[in-house]
């Protein structure tokens, strides 16, 4: 028996094994990808290849089928590799699979709004399994970007502004992929993406330069990585297609090595983003061909070009026969590769799974159950003035607005439907995929030269496509894409529909309103009409979260405009006039801002995309079947003008300003946002005790005095003083008083969810590690300054209940891979 086919070998001696006997062609084809569907199988893979695409998975229509094509591809692509080396077949996961009646998530911001890591574990796993059953075993997600412009179209897929809260929900999704053997005997790897500082890019335009100082890039944006890293073994990481700082992540010795690998420690595999190679010379215009940019992407750290070969091509293959290219680059990167091949254990396992044991292993009663409970956390009740729960002498109520009788409302972008209703989009957004070119894409030319090219053209429209009146907007309303829904989730409820249900006693009347952009006022009066006859109206807001030509936010689909569209603000402010209480529900990725909204609206809920269980989710909300408790993980702006805004900014920045020089405002909008981080209301009311800081573990003196080393255990009662039961987000934020460097005004440093009955009380508990407020210093180490940090301790950051103080008594230097990340408290 060979020896890299001994299992009783680490992953690490087996693939040193392999690598040593595979020949030049062999290596090309381990950096290399295969776009299932759009390219020969016998020419792209003829020495076997490093990894599969399964992006059209997203059109088979039933699991069956799916599992039938990974087997012939993983077959074919076994027979011609001369060792007979399997492929990983890859797939996203920030929403779930692409696979027919795969579990559909709530948006990656309205996850981020539960404040739930346990949760986030156990969808992931879902993902992980459900994927694996299959045969894919690379999963690109988490989404660990921080996303602080909520112009950018990709707001949506984030865990929100702050890098400790995706610290913890991500290190928690990649526990949830990787940390045990999934279906068919596979072990699954997570892909986290988009490494780094991909949503700083100018003027929040999809992959623009960006521009982010060495330290901020490290210590804001680096953090989830580092987390995911040094948390949960990370092994994969996807750079985004940003310039950062004169240079593109792909390309970028210096941080994909320097930073990610060297200082980081990361071990794992570095894939590229889709056509992220030919983007450096066609886009980027670096390098003289694109060879040569494939060239200094292997050499950078990049080690496999997705999802088509255009870089790492047989120029690039001579080029190591002759030397003008370094091998030992090569070899490092098929090292790696193979050594995730031998980890997922797809030597052994290489078949997805068929017939019952495929069924049995990705059908699971439980994950509706969780699906529900991740619906009802991302719901933020953003304003409440006593009209919700809905009261029992409501008898009629009036549902207004396109998403309350379209459930494709509640799925975002990067879920299976969403991805979907891009195959039938008339222009495409999708970085790095040509949907009008049978998804191929040519090395040779810039992929996006016409400036309207991601717009709907005039010939499109002349053969039978609309556009959402006043906007250039594909219009979504027709049969075509209502099939997808029913394919996809054929049980799955609107809004109308899941109020109906829940209130069998109530007469629930929907009328259209309004689209989801743009100025068309035409469906008022009938909507006006069904409003009169109402006890309650309930008004529908937002745009379409999704992808392509059809969506009003996406990826590369970014907006100029964060408000509510014209003709939204429109009918509020003629609905306000009847004098009848108004609910607010808003989808989209992005949150809602409206000054109409704030005036007239007595409710508003943040439903951002729930996904499936949507229906249910909503209807438990508003009725008081489920006590909201979502929190804002974005702060949100009153007007464009206002972003970037982020909670977190420095001292003497943002609306600190005023503590420095000029006005504490704008001269036509105050630098205060219109919703705090943190901020979400509940039906009922929490009352903070007094924070202890744990005497007899660090006190020694008159203010709790810590080393480096040490930890303060900070406790407090959480009391529900209201009359219903309730969750309350417990966060936790550090402040460095003074420090050698200037630091933010505050941090998330921890949280905690607490349940409590009416009238409950709980104690709940924070363990801190003074390297948790430890930054980069002037020569760019990780330090523990001495000085005094300030506790602050309530409902959002700027609802601040509790406080307190310790001091670190000297001065440390960590290495930044061992710090602590963040603190989840402990409820007793």
């Amino acid at each position: 028996m060979e020896k890299y086919l001994d299992t009783t070998l680490t992953s690490e001696e087996r693939a040193q094994d392999l690598l040593g006997k595979l020949s030049l062609e062999e290596k090309m084809g381990q950096v290399n990808c295969f776009f299932a569907e759009h390219e020969d199988i016998e020419k792209a893979a003829a020495y076997g290849i490093g990894q599969v695409s399964t992006l059209e998975v997203r059109q088979i229509t039933s699991l069956e089928e799916v599992a039938k094509w990974q087997e012939k591809i993983q077959k074919k692509i076994m027979e011609q590799s001369p060792h007979h080396i399997p492929a990983v077949f890859h797939m996203e996961g920030l929403c779930g699979a692409f696979i027919q009646d795969a579990a559909s998530l709530p948006s990656g911001i309205g996850r981020g709004s539960s404040f739930d890591p346990e949760l986030e574990e156990k969808l992931s796993d879902i993902v992980a399994r459900q994927e694996t059953a299959v045969g894919i075993t690379q999963v690109l997600a988490p989404v660990l970007d921080i996303s602080r412009d909520s112009r950018l179209g990709r707001q949506g897929e984030t865990y929100g502004e702050d890098s400790t809260l995706a610290a913890a929900m991500g290190a928690a999704y990649t526990k949830g992929v990787q940390n045990a053997v999934k279906s068919g005997g596979r072990k699954a790897e997570s892909v986290a993406k988009h490494f780094l500082g991909f949503h700083a890019s100018q003027a929040a335009i999809h992959g623009a330069t960006s521009e982010v100082t060495d330290r901020t890039l490290e210590e804001v944006y680096g953090k989830p990585f580092q987390a995911a890293i040094s948390e949960s073994q990370l092994r994969g990481v996807m750079p985004c297609y940003c310039n950062v700082n004169g240079e593109p992540l792909s390309a970028s010795k210096k941080l994909l090595t320097g930073l990610l690998r060297d200082k980081m420690g990361f071990d794992g595999v570095v894939a590229a983003d889709y056509s992220a190679i030919s983007n450096v010379h066609v886009a980027q215009y670096m390098y003289e061909s694109v060879t040569e940019a494939g060239k200094h992407c292997l050499e950078a750290g990049l080690d496999v070009e997705m999802p088509s070969c255009c870089g790492y091509n047989e120029e690039l293959k001579s080029w190591f026969q002759s030397g003008k290219a370094d091998m030992k680059a090569l070899d490092a990167s098929v090292y790696r590769v193979l050594c995730a091949k031998f980890r997922m254990g797809l030597f052994e396992h290489p078949y997805a799974l068929s017939g019952e044991e495929l069924k049995q292993a990705f059908y699971k009663e439980s994950d509706k159950e969780l699906l529900l409970q991740s619906a009802r956390e991302s719901m933020i009740l953003m304003k409440n003035d006593g009209v919700l729960p809905i009261k029992k002498d409501v008898k009629k109520i009036a549902v207004i607005g396109c998403h309350g009788a379209n459930a494709r409302s509640f799925f975002g972008g990067y879920t299976h439907l969403s991805m979907e209703e891009a195959v039938h989009a008339v222009a495409n957004s999708l970085a790095g995929v040509d949907v009008k070119n049978n998804g191929n894409v040519d090395c040779s030319v810039v992929e996006c030269e016409s400036d309207d090219s991601a717009n709907i053209k005039e010939k499109d429209l002349a053969v039978g496509y609309k556009r959402v009146p006043g906007t250039q907007i594909q219009s979504d309303e027709t049969e075509e894409f209502d099939a997808i829904l029913r394919l996809q989730k054929p049980d799955c409820k609107n809004m109308v529909e899941g109020l109906r249900y829940a209130m069998p006693d109530v007469e629930i009347n929907y009328a259209y309103g309004y689209p989801i952009a743009g100025n068309d006022t035409s469906h008022f009066a009938e909507a006006l009409e069904v409003a009169k006859r109402a006890d309650l109206i309930i008004l529908t807001l937002g745009g379409k979260h999704g992808s392509c030509s059809v969506a009003s936010m996406g990826e590369g689909v970014d907006g100029a405009n964060i408000n509510l569209p014209e003709c939204q603000d429109a009918f509020i402010e003629e609905a306000a006039k009847l004098g009848k209480p108004m609910v607010g529900v808003h989808f989209n990725g992005r949150p809602i801002s409206s000054d109409v909204a704030d005036k007239h609206l007595n409710v508003i809920v943040e439903a951002w995309n729930p996904s499936e269980m949507g229906a249910q989710a909503i209807a438990d909300v508003l009725t008081g079947a489920y006590n909201p408790s979502g929190k804002l993980p974005v702060t949100v702006a009153y007007h464009t003008g206002q972003l970037p805004i982020y909670y977190n900014h420095m001292n003497g920045s943002a609306w600190h300003q005023g503590e420095s020089i000029g006005f504490k405002d704008y001269v036509d909008l105050p630098h205060t946002p219109r919703y705090y981080f943190g901020h979400g209301l509940s039906y009922t009311t929490f009352e903070y005790g007094k924070l202890q800081l744990d005497k007899k573990r660090c006190l020694t003196g008159e203010i709790t005095e810590v080393l480096p080393t040490e930890k303060v255990y900070l406790t407090m009662e959480i009391k529900n003083t209201g009359s219903c039961a309730g969750t309350e987000v417990v966060q936790l934020y550090l402040k460095d008083r003074y420090a050698s460097k200037t630091r933010p005004v505050m941090e998330l440093a921890g949280f905690a969810r607490v349940y409590l009955a009416a009238g409950e009380k709980k104690q709940v508990e924070f363990e801190v590690a003074p390297s948790q407020v430890a930054f980069l210093d002037e020569n760019m180490q990780w330090k523990i300054e001495a000085g005094d940090i300030d506790v602050l301790v309530g409902s959002s950051s700027a609802d601040i209940r509790q406080r307190s103080s310790f001091r670190i008594m000297k001065d440390a230097w960590i290495d930044g891979k061992d710090r602590k990340f963040y603190s989840l408290g402990r409820v007793r």
